[in-house]
């Protein structure tokens, strides 16, 4: 769904005609304001653009986009956050990049979301696991939302402080339960979580495996082969 003036993006285009000319429309305005992708918008594509926008647009829509590298996932999901006008946000790595720091990138997320109530896509991929506790996170982030070693005491008292009036406004008892569900629900509405996975080797079936959630608590999209008519366009 395309007016600008309307509050949710999303109604249904009937012809693949219009979708291409509407989606092609969005990615020139894309490469206007960001780092330029060239994409080839073939039906492939367009379609797997509409199940990401569909997936973010939903409260508490996450993703989990399997296919091997290169199979467009991380661009098409920049080009569907784009159009729901949602910011994507995606990991520096450095070579020092550990634990803490993506504990502060998650706090930071959480800050974001859950306070200021901002749509945020978080982008990641399986090329940013720099240590599988990662999993963990994402895991919690995805079940309840809640992730137990994220917020020390101090912390998780500045964010109640934080939110109380709203949680006033919203006409609720401002106590602290209320106050840090409020904040965590929020979180879930506005986080939308998109994984990009390969599915070759082992690594993705045992981390499937070993972190539920990963599939229980997202829409899968599997990006298959290309077809011949994507790969001639592309060449093209």
């Amino acid at each position: 769904g395309m007016d600008a003036d309307e509050e949710l993006p999303y109604y249904q285009i009937a012809d693949a005609k219009k979708l291409s000319n509407t989606l092609t429309k969005k990615l020139e305005e894309y490469n206007e304001s960001n780092a330029r992708m060239d994409l080839v918008l073939f039906d492939q594509a367009m379609e797997h653009i509409c199940r990401i926008s569909r997936i973010i647009d939903t409260p508490r829509g996450n993703a989990l986009l399997v296919g091997v590298g290169g199979s467009g996932k991380q661009s098409l999901t920049r080009l569907a956050a784009f159009i729901s006008s949602m910011s994507v946000f995606q990991l520096k790595l450095t070579a020092s990049y550990g634990m803490g720091d993506f504990k502060t990138d998650m706090i930071g997320l959480y800050q974001g979301s859950g306070v200021k109530g901002q749509q945020i896509v978080f982008l990641f991929t399986d090329q940013q696991i720099v240590n599988e506790h990662m999993l963990v996170y994402f895991n919690d982030l995805l079940s309840s939302g809640y992730i137990p070693d994220l917020y020390n005491a101090d912390d998780k008292d500045n964010i109640i402080n934080a939110i109380r009036p709203e949680v006033k406004a919203a006409g609720l008892m401002d106590s602290r339960d209320n106050c840090w569900n409020f904040f965590i629900e929020r979180v879930r509405k506005n986080l939308h979580v998109v994984m990009c996975m390969s599915p070759v080797g082992n690594a993705f079936r045992t981390r499937c495996r070993k972190f539920p959630a990963l599939t229980s608590c997202s829409a899968i999209d599997w990006f298959h082969a290309w077809p011949k008519e994507a790969l001639i366009s592309v060449a093209q």
